[in-house]
């Protein structure tokens, strides 16, 4: 079984750490893999270029994933179209203004997670057997969300983590599973974040502090392991 420790992948024992991304008691969380980052349009309001690279990949893992028992959690960004979750509310988020230290302009960034807007759409495959969570209004999938509510009503004790951004919501994720007593497991090959850069600084720190790093084939070979 092979880890990703600070961007060096490494044979680890199975004790403890199969325990730690057994497909039992075990779901996949996918994080906003939805139109609103994903899209090529210019107006796209929080363009994340490089997770469209992993759609098709991630859709695969999903559907080898169901096909060993193992769930598929959607969370996507929703805010509602009032405007009080953000731009109207007391406290918008820190990313609408921090955006302006790093990159150019985006002129459809207002309208980023408008419920029932096309940028809520997901990219991603999405079955009738899947479960989404769909109040995501901040950087992490557990605020203010019920997505731990659904993964103790379901008897989830470990998380499979996919999508975007690495270095942002999948980071935060990271860090609210550990902290909620969740083992955590991040498929380094199916999330992407900002760049390259903050991409391995965010895997290595969740390889430091909050759970196991590992390519996706690994993952399936353990799971398909168990029988």
């Amino acid at each position: 079984m092979k880890a990703i420790v600070r961007g060096v992948e490494k044979e680890i024992p199975d004790v403890p750490f199969r325990d730690w991304c057994s497909r039992h008691d075990c779901a996949v969380v996918s994080i906003d893999m939805h139109l609103g980052h994903l899209s090529e349009d210019p107006m796209c309001p929080c363009p994340a270029p490089r997770g469209r690279e992993i759609i098709a990949p991630v859709d695969a893992f999903h559907r080898r994933a169901r096909a060993l028992g193992v769930p598929i959690v959607h969370v996507r960004s929703t805010l509602r179209k009032t405007g009080e979750d953000d731009l109207k509310g007391r406290h918008p988020a820190a990313w609408r203004t921090l955006v302006q230290l790093y990159a150019d302009p985006i002129p459809g960034i207002a309208e980023h997670a408008i419920e029932g807007s096309r940028w809520t759409e997901f990219a991603t495959e999405v079955l009738d057997t899947d479960l989404i969570v769909q109040t995501k209004r901040r950087l992490s999938p557990f605020y203010p969300t019920d997505l731990d509510f659904l993964l103790r009503s379901m008897g989830v004790k470990r998380v499979v983590f996919n999508g975007g951004m690495t270095d942002c919501c999948v980071l935060n994720a990271t860090f609210d599973a550990s902290n909620l007593g969740y083992r955590v497991c991040v498929a380094a090959d199916l999330v992407r974040g900002s760049d390259e850069e903050l991409e391995t600084a965010a895997l290595s720190i969740v390889s430091y502090h909050t759970g196991l790093v590992m390519k996706a084939d690994e993952i399936l070979a353990v799971w398909e392991a168990e029988g």
